[in-house]
């Protein structure tokens, strides 16, 4: 209940996680397939670890992990976990942590576009833009600022972002 005590705690406190079980537990409920017991709890440890700064923020362990429904539910609760702003998952398994990072890791086409909306916002700050757009789309710092954000992911993931840029040295903003 005091996320913010728990977060200024230490200064060695480098991420949340959710315990969904004990959780559960705790408040004797039940868990369901679409987790919606736990969205006020899982909403509010990714906002407390953001708000901290802290650099994870790790989602509920999927407890259903064999056969092809196994990984189905894997890959939607994982989906769901990085839409709430989780950055990770607990894995039970051995088996789900290629699973787990496939989602959780940025893709092509999203280390593609942040890297084009990067080399075009240095160009658009040199002309003293501070909005503008790409592909109809308008771009200003919060966008930007979570550009940023994926290509430092994408970097730590081992993706090869320099050839990326190289690609599109060119990009200009609209």
């Amino acid at each position: 209940m005091d996320l913010p005590a728990i977060c200024a705690a230490s200064p060695y406190l480098s991420g949340l996680i959710f315990a969904a079980e004990d959780f559960a537990l705790d408040l004797s409920i039940t868990r369901t397939p679409s987790l919606k017991e736990f969205l006020y709890a899982r909403s509010a440890i990714v906002t407390a670890a953001r708000a901290f700064s802290l650099p994870s923020a790790i989602d509920l362990v999927t407890t259903s992990f064999r056969g092809e429904d196994g990984e189905r539910v894997l890959k939607t609760e994982s989906e769901d976990g990085r839409a709430l702003g989780f950055n990770g998952k607990q894995c039970i398994h051995p088996s789900q942590v290629s699973a787990v990072q496939d989602v959780f890791g940025p893709g092509r086409k999203e280390v593609e576009w942040s890297v084009r909306v990067v080399v075009a916002d240095e160009k658009a700050a040199e002309r003293g833009r501070g909005a503008w757009t790409l592909e109809g789309k308008m771009i200003d710092a919060p966008v930007v600022g979570k550009a940023r954000a994926v290509v430092k992911r994408a970097e730590l993931c081992g993706y090869d972002v320099d050839a990326v840029r190289e690609e599109w040295k060119g990009q200009e903003p609209e």
